[in-house]
């Protein structure tokens, strides 16, 4: 038997940088636009955008030639075959991924120029660049859980456990930054004024059960869903602090709200909650048919989502909450001082309470077929190896 790699592989943490330079540079662009409005393509967040998508072309441009036509039989051994040339499948994906955000790049200036600032988060332009980001992600963990799966295979006497852990929260690593995307592209749906509405909960079914079920199903780590989340929430608190450091002031018009300083998003959502709460059900629930499991998972965010995030959210609108450490008092220039969010009053999305509760109840059956992809996505990643 072929002795396996020793360290952590180069290409590993350029995926790990790459993907963290994208979601840091994602939410500072965010922030920019909600203090200095549209400026420049060339803005510091937009160039650490793209510097994800150089990065990851370049490196896993360069492992795949490497792997094809280098002298590595290792390297070849653990890699695939596709259009004659060889490589790991993480690095095939992650290439594509990085072609796929610089594409994106040109189409976004064009875009901002015929049309003007982005009314919502998702426009075309940033549909490409969210997809090409995700690619990366995807090849960044499929990676991660291939060198995890293949030194699982060799045993402990072949590879370190040192090694071991290391991989494993790599993958943790890559596992809570999907999380933070995730959280972006719902972030207009996840907003504290809308946490007594069911469109809350039930845009929070479809994106973070998927996520946090299959990190948990492909990883070895005790509490893989919960260091994942911790993951999502240290990043994000960290930027939630470290923005409003940085002055800035409106550049754009209409400006409704005096902006001396970068105005960042809101505090993060207690994913690390239901993330605990899916780790425990896996491990107490070993043996159980998978559509059972998903439903118990399902059924277990949203009762924990609701009953930590609903009382949260009041005091979000409280006083109490308007400080450095939760933010609440921040607001973007371009905000009405009628708005529901400048008057911290919670929008009221549905017409009724029976409206409120069947949006409830619909929630838990989303987030269990949620749950069940992610049982199939995280089975099928805790099997591949190359």
């Amino acid at each position: 038997m072929n002795q396996p790699e020793q360290r952590v592989p180069w290409y590993l943490w350029c995926a790990a940088l790459a993907v963290t330079s994208a979601y840091v540079g994602g939410y500072w662009d965010i922030s920019w636009h909600r203090s200095i409005g549209r400026d420049t393509f060339w803005s510091a967040p937009h160039i650490a955008i793209y510097a994800c998508g150089v990065l990851a072309a370049l490196s896993s441009g360069y492992l795949i030639f490497t792997s094809t036509f280098g002298n590595s039989p290792a390297l070849r051994a653990s890699g695939v075959r596709i259009w004659g040339l060889s490589g790991p499948i993480g690095a095939f994906i992650s290439a594509w991924g990085g072609v796929a955000m610089l594409v994106s790049a040109p189409f976004d200036d064009w875009w901002h120029n015929a049309y003007g600032l982005d009314v919502k988060i998702i426009s075309p332009p940033h549909a490409v660049l969210s997809l090409g980001i995700n690619a990366i992600q995807m090849g960044a963990m499929l990676t991660a859980v291939a060198l995890q799966n293949r030194w699982e295979a060799a045993g402990g006497d072949l590879v370190d456990d040192r090694l071991r852990r290391r991989t494993r929260l790599c993958y943790a690593l890559s596992a809570g930054l999907l999380l933070m995307n995730a959280a972006i592209i719902t972030y207009e749906y996840q907003m504290r004024i809308l946490m007594h509405s069911s469109i809350f909960y039930l845009v929070a079914a479809i994106a973070f059960p998927l996520v946090m079920v299959a990190a948990a199903r492909a990883s070895r780590l005790r509490w893989p869903a919960t260091t994942a989340a911790a993951v999502y929430m240290g990043l994000w608190l960290s930027l939630v602090w470290i923005m409003p450091l940085f002055p800035a002031e409106p550049r754009l018009g209409p400006v409704r709200q005096a902006v001396t300083h970068m105005v960042p998003m809101q505090f993060p959502l207690l994913l690390i909650a239901p993330a605990l709460a899916i780790d425990w059900i896996r491990r107490r629930w070993k043996g159980t048919s998978d559509w059972a499991l998903a439903l118990a998972l399902g059924a277990a965010f949203v009762a924990v989502m609701l009953a930590v995030q609903w009382p949260f959210a009041t005091f979000l609108l409280s006083p109490w909450s308007r400080n450095w450490f939760f933010a609440t008092h921040e607001f973007p220039y371009f905000i009405s001082s009628s708005s529901s969010s400048f008057r911290h009053q919670f929008y009221p999305w549905d017409a009724s309470v029976g409206a409120l509760l069947r949006g409830l109840l619909l929630a838990v059956p989303i987030a269990a077929l949620s749950a069940r992809l992610g049982l199939l996505w995280g089975g099928w990643m805790s099997r591949v190896r190359r």
